[in-house]
């Protein structure tokens, strides 16, 4: 390794470790700039008296040059993916194949739980990001106003971390493992310049402040399409436990008769049936459709741009 060709300062490490991962998933980038910024940081810490230039020649030989670091980063990156990743399902030609395929894929599973949790996560997002402004706006007026606003700052980051890894986890997008990093050597009215001018702060607010709508839609139509389909498919069931008397149709309550099912003929029981099993699967389709659009979104909104 060539150490005169080391950048001679942390940001200029930090510019040629981006230029050298470019094209790679920003949250990989996310990672290793925190990495690369946390380690250099606490090396020039702890080597008080050394210039950057200096404390970056001595670790280069056990960090790595940005363009090595860079290629530990994506070489690592694969394998962890093709470890975590579930195997994927054999590709389908028909369209019949392609059609009730879906029923096979991981994701499909993971987008479901994802939009049945999202109406309880989304509430506390909303929650936490509406009584965090309003208190944090009502507080400026006095001394802790400011110390206030930038624990709900901090939170914002922890929150964002804890949805990215639910994320990735159930949608399997790629999402920061690591925070933003923060030099703990400026002042605080430094890092409150910082926090304010990073776009990533308000995207997130922006992000956890949508869940709830989102959630709420995900939710509804997940759980009244999945409901549909299934009371579709066992028509057939109930209408086979009425005719056999293991079902009853009415229910009497102190001399009151009430109507519990209202089960079509028997002739439109098949066709119903096959349209519960297209709508099963169709929904799959769609839900599927959905974790990937919101994965996206979580990444555009979560993830800094550019970094």
């Amino acid at each position: 390794m060539n150490a005169v060709a080391l950048p001679s300062t942390i940001d200029a490490y930090l510019d040629a470790l981006r230029a050298s991962l470019s094209g790679a998933d920003p949250a990989l980038v996310q990672d290793a700039l925190y990495d690369a910024e946390e380690f250099l940081r606490s090396e020039l810490a702890e080597q008080s008296g050394q210039s950057e230039a200096q404390v970056i020649a001595k670790v280069a030989s056990s960090y790595g040059a940005p363009d090595e670091v860079a290629s530990i980063y994506r070489d690592t990156e694969y394998k962890v993916r093709r470890a975590i990743e579930p195997p994927k399902a054999t590709p389908r030609r028909s369209l019949s194949g392609r059609f009730f395929g879906v029923a096979t894929d991981p994701r499909t599973y993971g987008a479901i739980f994802y939009l049945l949790l999202s109406m309880a996560t989304g509430i506390i997002y909303f929650t936490f990001v509406t009584t965090g402004l309003s208190l944090s706006a009502g507080l400026l007026v006095l001394i802790i106003g400011i110390p206030f606003f930038l624990l709900f700052l901090g939170l914002t980051r922890v929150l964002s971390l804890v949805e990215g890894r639910i994320v990735e986890t159930m949608l399997g997008t790629r999402m920061p493992r690591r925070p933003l990093y923060s030099d703990r050597n400026i002042g605080w009215m430094d890092r409150i310049k910082e926090m304010l001018a990073d776009i990533r702060t308000w995207s997130t607010i922006l992000y956890l402040f949508i869940m709830m709508p989102l959630g709420i839609v995900y939710f509804t139509l997940t759980v009244t399409g999945f409901s549909i389909a299934f009371g579709f498919i066992v028509a057939p069931l109930l209408f086979a436990a009425e005719r056999i008397g293991w079902l009853s149709p009415h229910m009497h309550v102190d001399g009151i008769e009430f109507g519990l099912l209202s089960l079509p003929s028997a002739v439109s029981l098949p066709l119903l049936f096959v349209a519960g099993v297209v709508l099963l699967f169709a929904m799959m389709h769609l839900v599927r459709g959905i974790g990937q659009v919101h994965g996206a979104i979580a990444k555009s909104l979560l993830v800094r741009s550019g970094t």
